[in-house]
């Protein structure tokens, strides 16, 4: 080991072999919590310190630009200014900034502007409405999703493939929203990757450049991959063959969105040379979280193989499993548990993570977390950058960098007020329509000569002032930084005015809207010429790509609450995982997809890796009025793993008439168990489920709980006091 630097010589084998591993394809299959951004990281610190490659020759691609930020962090504390000339980001940002450099080759124009997630279901509602279809039958979401598989597979909408009638639909709704895109100079995130793929397909001179610069390409979560993406690193790659990928296929929890983890097992198809290198040795969760984790993970079928984790810490604490009676008792348990941490035994509120499959879930949560007087952080609210405020500002940045981007146009040609309402606006809209030109475009036709429409003096004075405004914002902004530039557009439209406004009618929101205001100004100070190619068009592009977990701050003293996907790269000393029930997690769209089953259970594993010392897992009897089935999952867990906590009723003032009548139904006294209706054996019928068999049953409260086995709706609990349950006569002993 004395050859080895000395910043490598606090590395395990493993990690050491993967971070000296000779040229060529590598992949590296790391576990949780095995180091994998470390050995990223020390991988990038030895081919500069050791193998002398300059990091102009290096490209780093991550899956988030928090995890972005990290490396970088790490990298420039070993090497200084150095790290900035690497090549450093997501997928989508580095693509981006080929295809600014590249616009020309393809046609683009190079100020183009990146479509979030929000402005592609705006883009796909006008699409909707210019082909007059009712998008409360077809709805944006859907349709979003199912362009953004088929741009993942290569599919052009002229290529669509049509089976239904709602295929048909995607196809229209496909090739006009791509219309939409090409009139306004915008790129969707799907359309990033594909570009900057038909960028190296069809310019070798291109790849190749590309390719001379890039001789080492590192990835990280290389199982979230999806095909564009593998393809392009291909492309890439194909010359040096220098990539060395980092990846676990039991984390891979993104398939609904493209990802496909076999891209792990098909790594040795594409490089049959490749290095493989395990890392097993786990640093962040005790040895019960891990064998528990390990426990449920084996129950899948579908991966490369079978890691045997290890544990460096010890056995730790059992994992707390809890039945609740219902989502109120289930997060009166969870925010019960936080205070006791807290206060008893002394975890930074910071350090605690409370995490669900769904979005929904989290009202509860919220709710106990106001009534217990206990702060707490929302991962999946509105984000920062879809703030109302925020979104008015960087309409205007678009406006500035891309004036044809209709969306950004329409959303503040009237913010703050200038009397042009959707009447002149509907005007507007047909005449650009009529003449295929943008919205912009219209309007300097019609500030410029007489254009035939009805308009009044003054609003073609407040159009034309619009149009001379952003004019001259664009002749200034190439020698401002992106705040100073900003903060002449606030200065020059009256916005903190018109928040002003605004607060007159809601003070406290008023006032958190400037703040928000002044945080973007604080965020655009770093984007200066000179530091950027072009400032404002990297501003708006890290904007567009940010996630949520990106803004998700360290200093913030409280506790999470978060889904189990955003839940994904972190980690914390305590960890709340609830609603582990059949039909939420498993979700009830995996129960008859065994793929999609696994990625279920390959997200709770990924739940359960993110706890360090504490893991608490809950599940309800009772859910949105519905009797719950706990989660196969749970029965997946060594039961020496795991200790039951007893039920525990907080009493609180029920609200609704159906509340009061469940808390009347709770505090009534409990039968004997010998008043026990129901018996395993039993025959039973039900109005809905038809006829079954009595498995067992139990006392429920004032309730008896019955598990039937029905011969078609299969395997149901109920309580017997709502099921309306009919024994049936046992044909062994007819009565007499």
């Amino acid at each position: 080991m004395s050859h080895l630097p000395s910043f490598l010589k606090d590395l395990n084998p493993s990690q050491q072999a993967a971070v000296t591993a000779p040229d060529g394809p590598i992949l590296v299959l790391a576990g949780p919590g095995s180091g994998k951004t470390r050995v990223l990281t020390y991988r990038i610190a030895y081919l500069l310190m050791v193998r002398r490659v300059s990091p102009f020759h290096i490209l780093a691609v991550t899956f988030t630009n928090k995890a972005a930020e990290e490396m970088r962090s790490r990298l420039e504390a070993l090497f200084g200014e150095r790290a900035a000339e690497l090549t450093l980001g997501t997928f989508h940002a580095i693509c981006a900034r080929f295809l600014r450099r590249e616009a020309l080759l393809l046609g683009l124009n190079p100020q183009f502007v990146i479509y979030d997630e929000e402005d592609q279901l705006e883009a796909i509602r006008q699409a909707l409405r210019d082909l007059h279809l009712d998008e409360k039958r077809y709805r944006p979401g859907a349709l979003r999703a199912a362009i953004s598989r088929a741009k993942n597979e290569f599919i052009r909408p002229d290529d669509y493939p049509v089976r239904t009638y709602f295929d048909e639909v995607v196809a229209r709704v496909y090739s006009r929203y791509e219309e939409r895109l090409r009139a306004a100079d915008a790129l969707d995130f799907d359309d990033l990757l594909l570009r900057a793929v038909e960028l190296f397909e069809n310019h070798p001179e291109a790849l190749a450049r590309y390719q001379d610069r890039y001789r080492h390409i590192l990835v990280d979560e290389f199982q979230d991959t999806n095909t564009v993406q593998v393809f392009l690193l291909r492309q890439l790659a194909s010359r040096h063959r220098n990539l060395f990928c980092v990846g676990d296929e039991d984390q891979s929890i993104y398939g609904w969105r493209g990802a496909d983890f076999r891209n792990v097992i098909r790594f040795r198809e594409h490089f049959p040379d490749a290095r493989i290198i395990v890392l097993e040795e786990n640093y962040r969760s005790t040895r019960t979280i891990l064998e528990a984790a390990q426990s449920v993970i084996r129950f899948n079928r579908e991966r490369y193989n079978e890691k045997r984790l290890v544990a460096a810490r010890g056995p730790g604490s059992p994992i707390t499993v809890y039945e609740a009676f219902d989502e109120e008792d289930e997060a009166a348990f969870v925010v019960r548990h936080i205070q006791e941490l807290i206060e008893t035994h002394g975890v930074r509120p910071q350090e605690i993570a409370v995490m669900y499959r769904t979005n929904a879930q989290s009202r509860a949560l919220e709710e106990a977390f106001v009534r217990a007087g206990l702060p707490y952080r929302l991962v999946g609210g509105v984000r920062f950058y879809q703030r109302r405020e925020i979104k008015d500002l960087l309409a205007y940045l678009r406006l500035v960098l891309n004036p044809h981007d209709d969306l950004s146009l329409v959303r503040v040609l009237n913010v703050p007020p200038r009397g042009i309402g959707p009447a002149t606006l509907s005007k507007l809209t047909a005449l650009a329509q009529r003449q295929k030109v943008s919205l912009f475009t219209a309007i300097e036709q019609v500030t410029g000569s007489p254009s035939g429409l009805s308009l009044s003096q003054k609003i073609r004075h407040a159009l034309a002032d619009f149009i001379e405004r952003v004019r001259t914002w664009q002749a200034v902004r190439e020698h401002m930084g992106v705040a100073e530039l900003l903060r002449r557009i606030i200065e020059e439209i009256g916005y903190a005015e018109y928040l002003e406004s605004l607060e007159e009618q809601d003070r406290e929101v008023g006032g958190r809207r400037w703040d928000n205001v002044l945080e973007l100004l604080r965020v655009a100070a770093s984007y200066q010429p000179g530091a950027f190619e072009d400032p404002l068009a990297a501003f708006l592009g890290e904007a567009a790509l940010i996630s949520d977990v990106d803004t998700l701050r360290d200093d913030v003293e409280a506790p999470i609450l978060l889904t189990l996907h955003a839940a994904k790269g972190l980690e914390f000393q305590a960890v709340f995982i609830t609603g582990l029930e059949e039909g939420l997690l498993p979700h009830s769209r995996s129960m008859d997809d065994p793929a999609a089953l696994e990625e279920e259970r390959r997200l709770f594993y990924v739940g359960m890796t993110r706890a360090k010392d504490l893991l608490f897992l809950t599940y309800a009897f009772r859910r949105y009025d519905e009797i719950r089935t706990p989660s196969r999952f749970l029965r997946e867990i060594p039961k020496e793993l795991w200790s039951a906590v007893p039920g525990h009723r907080t009493p609180r003032v029920p609200r609704s008439r159906r509340e009061r009548q469940a808390a009347a139904l709770r505090e009534t006294p409990v039968a004997p168990s010998s008043s026990l209706r129901f018996r395993p054996g039993m025959r039973v019928r039900h109005p809905q489920f038809g006829e079954g068999l009595v498995l067992e049953s139990r006392r429920a409260g004032p309730d008896e709980e019955v598990v039937v086995m029905f011969e078609e709706a299969g395997l149901k609990r109920l309580l017997a006091g709502f099921a309306n349950l009919q024994i049936l006569p046992d044909p062994a002993h007819p009565p007499s």
